[in-house]
């Protein structure tokens, strides 16, 4: 963790020097300047849609000026990396999932940043459901059919959003309930991989319904199913997998937004007040809603702490069932 860059320089300079820089930085009002949000996968994912629609929400609340930077790769330790170490100071953050905060803890044998001292939690944003899509030229139009293609073709590739993803450890967790044998492709995020599939350059994978809906409805993929143990709100005409012959089958990823560690907790409460009013408007849920995603209406920085610490704990038996090698 990279330590606050607030160092006094005293005895450098004369006295009256040295104590006013430190009081005018200290009374700056939060915001003054541009706000960074850290996405660490490709645009036009699940991650980036959220990450961009707090951008804009802050943007508007603060009055300040909001980027988004896109930072994909490294199963999202990248991006992960460059806000553990920038400047504690709010104007460096995160959208956060599941995987940069649980499930690369138990992935990486030597993981660059720690999901516990190096960042700050804020707030949670959104819950994740996915889903089985398949080529449509694959011979396969119900979970039954594709277990039993997938036992006729060994070897089957799928794509994945990374080594460690939630796609990869669903699609291991569907090998193993359905006892198939598939071949791992892991891609610079969920939706590079989608492309493939509806290229047929891959015949199929587990992914994030967010960005699969609209393919899905315009039949340039085929659904077999939705990880969730029930049906989602936005596309309740497709069945869960485990209503398709998996009983007990779920997976589910969530979204939030963290600081590097040491950010002052005045600032990280202001930032957790914006998120959460944008959670409570009731069109921000209806969006999110009709987009497949699940608003996480309610948290604080020290439940979203908690909440974090337990996550480390289930996904690391997630991974560690799912025969995903560590790196």
């Amino acid at each position: 963790m990279v330590l606050t860059r607030r160092e006094l320089v005293a005895g450098l300079c004369s006295g009256a020097v040295v104590l006013d820089v430190p009081r005018a930085q200290a009374e700056a009002p939060y915001p003054s300047r541009t706000i960074k949000m850290i996405v660490p996968y490709p645009a036009g994912g699940t991650t980036d849609l959220l990450g961009r629609l707090v951008a804009d929400q802050l943007k508007t609340a603060l009055g300040a000026t909001v980027i988004v930077e896109n930072k994909p790769g490294a199963g999202t330790t990248l991006g992960a990396e460059q806000v553990a170490q920038a400047a504690p100071d709010g104007y460096t953050l995160l959208m956060a999932t599941s995987t940069t905060l649980a499930i690369n803890k138990t992935l990486y044998r030597k993981l660059p940043y720690d999901p516990l001292t190096d960042f700050a939690a804020v707030a949670l944003v959104a819950a994740v459901p996915f889903a089985l899509i398949v080529n449509p030229q694959l011979p396969a139009s119900t979970l039954a059919e594709f277990i039993a293609y997938a036992k006729s073709m060994p070897g089957l590739a799928y794509g994945s959003a990374g080594n460690g993803s939630p796609h990869h450890l669903g699609a291991e967790m569907l090998k193993s309930a359905a006892g198939i044998d598939i071949r791992h492709v892991p891609y610079r995020g969920s939706v590079p991989a989608m492309l493939d599939v509806i290229a047929g350059h891959i015949p199929f994978m587990i992914v994030d319904l967010q960005p699969a809906l609209q393919q899905i409805r315009e039949g340039k993929v085929r659904v077999l199913g939705v990880t969730t143990l029930r049906r989602v709100v936005a596309a309740p005409e497709i069945p869960t997998l485990a209503e398709g012959g998996l009983p007990g089958f779920e997976l589910v990823a969530w979204q939030g937004v963290v600081a590097p560690a040491a950010t002052p907790r005045v600032i990280v409460d202001q930032l957790a007040g914006q998120i959460g009013r944008l959670l409570a408007d009731p069109a921000t849920r209806d969006k999110l809603t009709t987009m497949a995603l699940e608003p996480l209406t309610g948290s604080t920085p020290d439940s979203f702490a908690a909440y974090i610490r337990t996550e480390l704990d289930r996904w690391a038996t997630i991974v560690r069932n799912s025969g995903a090698e560590p790196e």
